[in-house]
């Protein structure tokens, strides 16, 4: 390609010339209509016919980017105009990768570049991600392959994978206790990320919302139900329809979203702190470290959060009448059981956030692996549904290994309100419930907790 000489010495009107003759040509493959603009349709059909495929609405999102003058098509100028801007990105990004630069991108290079996104991928992952770029099969990717290939694409560097694959915590069933979310430089510097966090919030109050019900039957299950007195989910929620009516299975659901804002900022806020103390090459972050600084997030944001939580489950538990809000229920704890009161249970849900952050940032760090290393041929983008999927996995495995210590800090949260004069320890209310009901009483209310998962997927999936 002529715009290679921009690796060269060559005069900037040289390099101008050949780019814009190169620019040219490709306009008048795409005017079909020879009226002097490529609308959407044109650009799409043509760059289908050129063997480009493009991603649902990618030839739209180009036009618009393009289209200063707002007609709904490109002409020559606004054309040419965005791919040199676009080019210079991607030469740009090109020479960030080129590591030991000789021109070109090799597998260890690919695999050192995700790695100091907070990345890490095996040899093999990285080969399949070459091996959708390279196109004569040396498994080396020059600067005309690598700019061929994302000339029409949005993904201006590997920083697009990660975006793809950061793991997230957007699948939110209530328990927000996995890995804060993964920002890009790019989205941190041009605003993005406040704009994700607002939609993840956003999402999670409509998700908690449309759940509520089956979280205040977990809660009265993680309580109430035993041997002597088992209860069942439908008789769960035949008790509560009687005691309270319809409205009655939401009772809690109002400070559980509200904890939503304060809970995210200070976790993402935390956790971006956390990461710099642990990087020890600039802004590489392996695994192990994203794993601590994640789980050290939750633990500075539920101790800042915890009276909230404890407020939560009072208020899910409460009975017709009991407390008039959130302020009566808080003060009703503070007259009677003192300021310790708001921190029962703190214990169990501290050990809780490191079985579930690290069971939860493992698997899906092995499903991801998996699937690029099986199925990246074409593309690094692995679709919505496999994301949810590797997420919902993943989610479900951190949830089965802390629920215990979950079941536990809801007994000691609710313990007061229960048996007033009883102090209890976490290794107490363990051995009660083992000896009283055996292994499977420490999995009390997983059902409705499990069935949570459908509905926060369907509401990730839209968002």
């Amino acid at each position: 390609s002529a715009c290679f000489a921009l690796k060269f010495p060559f005069s900037e009107y040289h390099v101008a010339l050949c780019c814009k003759k190169n620019y040219e040509e490709l306009f008048k493959k795409l005017d079909t209509n020879k009226d002097g603009k490529v609308n959407v349709a044109e650009l799409r059909a043509g760059l289908i016919a050129m063997g480009i495929s493009l991603r649902t609405g990618e030839a739209q999102r180009i036009v618009a980017t393009g289209d200063k003058n707002r007609d709904g098509a490109l002409d020559l100028i606004e054309f040419a105009r965005y791919l040199k801007e676009h080019e210079k990105k991607l030469w740009l990004t090109f020479k960030s990768l080129d590591k030991n630069e000789d021109g070109r991108l090799d597998a260890s290079e690919i695999k050192q570049s995700l790695a100091e996104l907070g990345m890490d991928i095996s040899t093999d992952a990285a080969q399949k991600i070459l091996q959708s770029i390279d196109n004569d099969g040396i498994m080396t990717v020059d600067w005309n392959e690598w700019r061929d290939h994302f000339l029409f694409n949005p993904a201006t560097d590997l920083e697009e994978i990660i975006r793809y694959w950061k793991h997230s915590s957007q699948l939110d069933i209530g328990d927000n206790l996995a890995i804060p979310d993964e920002f890009t430089v790019e989205e941190k510097t041009s605003g993005g990320w406040w704009k994700q966090l607002v939609a993840g919030a956003t999402a999670g109050a409509v998700s908690r919302t449309g759940t509520a019900p089956l979280d205040r039957i977990k809660v009265f299950m993680q309580v109430h139900s035993s041997r002597s007195n088992p209860i069942s989910l439908v008789g769960g929620f035949k008790q509560m329809l009687k005691e309270g009516g319809v409205m009655s299975l939401w009772r809690g659901n109002g400070l559980n979203v509200l904890k939503i804002a304060p809970e995210t900022a200070i976790k993402f806020m935390a956790y971006e702190q956390y990461k710099k103390r642990f990087s020890s090459e600039g802004d590489k972050v392996e695994t192990a470290q994203r794993f601590m600084a994640g789980s050290l997030a939750g633990a500075t944001a539920q101790t800042a959060i915890y009276p909230m939580e404890v407020l939560k489950t009072r208020l899910t538990l409460r009975s017709t009448g009991q407390y008039s809000g959130m302020g009566d229920c808080a003060r009703s704890i503070l007259k009677r059981e003192g300021m310790r009161a708001f921190y029962k249970g703190y214990v169990p849900n501290m050990l809780g956030i490191i079985p579930y952050a690290g069971i939860d940032l493992a698997v899906y760090e092995s499903l991801k692996n998996a699937w690029l290393s099986q199925y990246a041929r074409d593309t690094a983008n692995p679709g919505v549904l496999v994301l949810l999927c590797c997420g919902t996995v993943s989610s479900t495995c951190g949830q089965l290994a802390s629920y215990p210590l979950a079941l536990v800090r809801t007994r000691m949260q609710a313990q007061a309100a229960l048996h007033a004069s009883e102090h209890v320890s976490v290794r107490s209310v363990l051995r009660s419930i083992v000896a009283k009901e055996g292994f499977l009483g420490l999995y009390r209310g997983i059902l409705p907790n499990s069935m949570k998962v459908i509905p926060a997927v369907s509401i990730s999936y839209v968002k």
